[in-house]
């Protein structure tokens, strides 16, 4: 086994995407925030420090998961989301009363899957924490879907949102992989062709045949940005931004950005999948002022 895939160097991996995610959330979440709109517009920076939002703190859990037990667990994982929810953290109502049951011992399938009327719930809340998981799976990018598809039922078991969080998985591990990412186009058919048939799916289509559109808002008004905060309303615009910006995050990120809709979410996707690559790390600058990792996330295996 080379370094890049040894437990160490899967670990190094995900805590690197994990990082790029936290950024982008945090810096995406400063532009929520009406005194600092006009700041986005210019792409200049609001003074720090930056906290960060539930896409982090999910995703912090998936990382420790991971550490833990090389795999995911959902139990493990459920009495980690709950253990760890802080509900300033920007969670919605539905998702703190889930992880309350769950903390109070509920076993997290009951409610999960009686959210919505049954149906689950389709939110992007399952996509939005996985890029560290498919960075840890970047020899795997099959296995990256299998896990990040595990991952998500804990809290989401629509199946779009389920394919969502699959997705964005794929796409970190494709962008993780030791030869460097692959181009635009062939990036997003990798995604494409690892996601089974749904709304996000076709998504992804779209966003594939958009890529040589220069105008990021005439692509989210397609695709959707993230304002009605479904799955297939984020992840692919998220995935198109990280696809035209691959290797460059800052780049993807203002990208991103300047659409508007769920700020914090559709950053967090493209920052941890852009940092899931060598190259695509965040300036360090952004890093110091967003606000540091929880002390329970493991640095080391």
């Amino acid at each position: 086994m080379t370094a890049h895939f040894s437990l160490h160097g899967r670990h190094e991996r995900a805590l690197a995407s994990l990082r790029g995610l936290a950024v982008g959330d945090a810096l995406g979440a400063q532009f929520l925030v009406p005194a600092h709109h006009f700041l986005v517009k210019r792409r200049e920076l609001p003074p720090g420090p930056w906290p960060w939002t539930d896409d982090t703190e999910m995703a912090c859990s998936v990382l420790a998961v991971l550490a833990a037990h090389q795999r995911i667990d959902q139990d493990a994982l459920a009495r980690s989301f709950a253990d760890h929810h802080d509900p300033d953290r920007g969670y919605g109502p539905t998702a703190s009363r889930l992880l309350a049951l769950v903390r109070q011992g509920e076993d997290w399938r009951g409610p999960a899957a009686a959210l919505f009327h049954g149906r689950g719930s389709w939110g992007s809340g399952a996509a939005m924490r996985t890029a560290p998981l498919g960075a840890w799976y970047a020899d795997d990018p099959e296995q990256a879907t299998h896990q990040a598809e595990i991952s998500a039922y804990p809290t989401h078991q629509h199946r779009e949102a389920v394919v969502g969080a699959m997705a964005v998985a794929a796409a970190a591990a494709l962008a993780g992989s030791p030869d460097g990412p692959p181009a635009p186009e062939a990036f997003l058919d990798g995604v494409i062709a690892l996601v089974p048939k749904s709304a996000v799916g076709q998504g992804l289509r779209r966003a594939r045949d958009m890529l040589d559109y220069g105008d990021a808002g005439t692509v989210a008004a397609v695709l959707g940005c993230g304002r009605r905060r479904t799955a297939h309303d984020t992840v692919p615009f998220a995935l198109w931004s990280a696809a035209r910006g691959l290797g460059d995050f800052e780049t993807a990120f203002w990208t991103t950005a300047r659409v508007g809709g769920d700020v914090d979410t559709t950053c967090a996707i493209v920052g941890g999948v852009l940092a899931a690559g060598k190259a695509g790390a965040p300036p360090a600058e952004w890093t110091q002022r967003a606000e540091a990792l929880p002390g329970w996330v493991p640095r080391t295996v």
